[in-house]
């Protein structure tokens, strides 16, 4: 059984290459291009792990952060931040279980999604 992880990510290259390495370690992986889609495929669905841009259309990275911190259903759910901007990422990391700051590495993001893996 593969854990689900959604990609919520608007720049359509970042998001295959975050894609290709959560799918090379096992995770089923769902592409999402904005925070409206976002907040409806999150009322659907309880994934594993989330890879949450903070810049998106709609509905920002930091609103469905907080819906999502908000929800016991995502208690077991992981939260890894993407952004370029340290101050975001600093703002935010307390509320999320990681932040990575772009550019990140196929590599550095394989290995850290590995280690969350549902054993």
């Amino acid at each position: 059984m593969s854990a689900l992880a959604f990609i919520i990510e608007d720049d359509q290259d970042l998001s295959t290459i975050f894609a290709d390495a959560l799918e090379a370690v096992g995770y089923e992986v769902e592409q999402i291009k904005d925070g409206l889609k976002a907040q409806q495929r999150l009322e659907e669905e309880t994934p594993f792990l989330i890879l949450l841009d903070m810049h998106l259309p709609h509905v920002s990275g930091a609103d469905l952060l907080a819906d999502i911190k908000q929800n016991d259903r995502f208690n077991s759910t992981s939260v890894i931040l993407t952004t370029a901007d340290a101050r975001i990422a600093e703002t935010y990391e307390p509320m999320a279980d990681f932040v990575m700051i772009k550019p990140i590495s196929f590599v550095q993001l394989r290995d850290l999604t590995d280690r969350l893996k549902p054993q």
